[in-house]
């Protein structure tokens, strides 16, 4: 299932008041930092993750790999803020159009 585009936009409305909870550096994605990124995923559903100066990967990459990882959906890359969505199995609280 892929997200339609009323879906995206309902998406990055809610997640524009949302601060990034996460922030890769120079290391780049790791195992942890994706397990961290699922679980913070599985409480709230939609986070922000800025990706630093630092970083030596794209930021696309970086989305990429954390999409994967997480099996979540990248809503939008905007500068260096990635933003991503994944249903919650339990904490359900986001309803898509």
């Amino acid at each position: 299932m892929n997200l339609t585009g009323k879906q995206k936009r309902f998406l990055r409305a809610k997640a524009h008041h949302l601060q990034a909870i996460f922030q890769v550096g120079k290391d780049g994605v790791n195992q942890n930092m994706i397990k961290q990124v699922g679980e913070a995923l599985e409480k709230r559903e939609l986070i922000k993750v800025s990706v630093l100066q630092n970083c030596m990967e794209d930021k696309h990459d970086v989305a990429e790999a954390l999409a994967e990882g997480t099996e979540a959906y990248i809503v939008q890359i905007i500068g260096n803020t990635i933003i991503l969505y994944r249903e919650s199995e339990e904490n359900k609280q986001i309803t898509l159009p």
